[in-house]
């Protein structure tokens, strides 16, 4: 399943991959709102969950976001490349993009994601649900054990913020710095291997 993934990523020109990606992102927005309307008595109260003059709670999502990308980075460094092996997509949407393309990219998941799996499922159905459902989405991930374990711990942990802060700015920031991180590293990493410096990473 693997191989095919990686065959079909590198059919998509770098245009298509980013059509994709965005539509996905789209779609994912869509859900929210269709459901929001639903789950909640207005769907101002669905926003009104993001509470952006909490500055505690956006310290404490920044500051669990790089813990989780140290972390990350760490077992990327020390694991065999297999372990972080996502077919390629996380290479090709974050490298090559310049720093705020990137920011921007990790933005949008983060709003997005955090807004449907968080803002609605979490809040309706639970901590363990909007875990599964979130790691399910990631379906590329589905076919690398660690990789769809690593996605649920992650998406638990930032369930438990969540219930901790009742804030959704917090869980943003949190996604945003692991997934905002994640792609200047790639990119960084990209560069180098590029330039014929020492390639500092397995995956």
């Amino acid at each position: 399943m693997l191989n095919k993934q990686k065959e079909l990523a590198e059919q998509l020109t770098d245009k298509q991959l980013m059509q994709s990606f965005y539509a996905s992102q789209i779609l994912i927005c869509g859900l929210a709102l269709f459901f929001g309307i639903f789950f909640f008595e207005h769907l101002s109260a669905l926003f009104q969950l993001f509470n952006f003059s909490d500055y505690r709670g956006w310290i404490i999502g920044v500051l669990a976001g790089l813990a989780i990308f140290s972390f990350d980075i760490i077992l990327m460094n020390r694991l065999p490349e297999k372990y972080y092996d996502d077919g390629g997509i996380n290479d090709r949407i974050f490298t090559d993009r310049g720093f705020f393309r990137i920011i921007w990219i990790a933005f949008l998941v983060a709003f997005s994601e955090e807004l449907l799996f968080r803002g609605v499922i979490q809040t309706q159905f639970g901590i363990w649900i909007a875990s599964i459902v979130f790691a399910l989405c990631h379906i590329r991930y589905l076919s690398n054990w660690f990789l769809f374990l690593n996605t649920v711990v992650i998406s638990f942990l930032i369930g438990i913020l969540y219930e901790w802060t009742g804030n959704l700015a917090s869980v943003f920031a949190m996604h945003f710095v692991i997934d905002g991180s994640l792609g200047l590293y790639l990119n960084y990493v990209k560069n180098r291997h590029k330039n014929g410096r020492t390639y500092p990473v397995k995956s």
